[in-house]
């Protein structure tokens, strides 16, 4: 899962970036609502954590450009009252968190921003395999995988894809923050080892020039 973390306090969004990084997600930030607009624009992302009071462009304003786009949109704000709550609802978010929170709260809502999509249910499971989304554990047969982070979130979109061929680019631009070089060979390198992870017999299929299919 990719999240855009849109923070005017430098400290506080960089924070909660690396907390985002350490429960297994690919994170970037932006501190004005102007470079969210921006980035939101070039970047598929999965979850938006949108602080409300953003220089440059109000976060009210970056809400409600961005209703339309794929991306979850969970704002935060120190105005927790139910109008402060129910007038970002009404502009678009999906869910809102007040200030301050409790960080193991944040990664709550946020993992179950990303698990809403109709194609990606909280367990998939994909003949022996078994990812458990919500609990970042997957395992085959009866044996659990030991996954890198960058592991575990490969094997999430190959099975939320179900068969489907998923791209390099796919995977860099999720599974991946903004500082992944994309002329690396890191997806490839990364898609080696959980191959050897997962065992025999294998389950991953090099679709050439395309990418990567269960």
């Amino acid at each position: 899962m990719r999240v855009l973390v849109v923070e005017d306090h430098v400290t506080l969004a960089h924070r909660i970036a690396e907390g985002l990084r350490d429960a297994g997600m690919a994170a970037d930030v932006v501190t004005d609502g102007a470079a969210a607009m921006v980035e939101a624009a070039a970047t598929a992302y999965d979850v938006i954590v949108l602080d409300r009071d953003l220089p440059e462009v109000h976060g009210d304003q970056v809400c409600r450009s961005l209703a339309g786009v794929a991306a979850r949109i969970l704002m935060l704000t120190a105005a927790a009252g139910v109008d402060d709550r129910v007038d970002g609802l009404e502009l678009g978010a999906d869910d809102y968190l007040g200030k301050p929170f409790a960080f193991h709260e944040l990664v709550a809502r946020v993992r179950a921003l990303g698990r809403r999509a109709p194609s990606a249910p909280p367990i998939v499971r994909r003949g022996d395999l078994v990812v458990d989304r919500a609990r970042h554990r997957a395992s085959r047969g009866t044996h659990a995988l030991s996954l890198t982070r960058k592991e575990f979130g490969i094997l999430e979109m190959l099975m939320a894809a179900d068969g489907g061929v998923v791209s390099t680019e796919e995977l860099l631009e999720h599974v991946w923050d903004a500082n992944a070089d994309p002329f690396s060979n890191i997806v490839s390198v990364t898609m080696t080892r959980l191959r050897r992870k997962l065992g025999p017999p294998p389950v991953i299929e090099t679709v050439v020039g395309r990418g990567y299919r269960l």
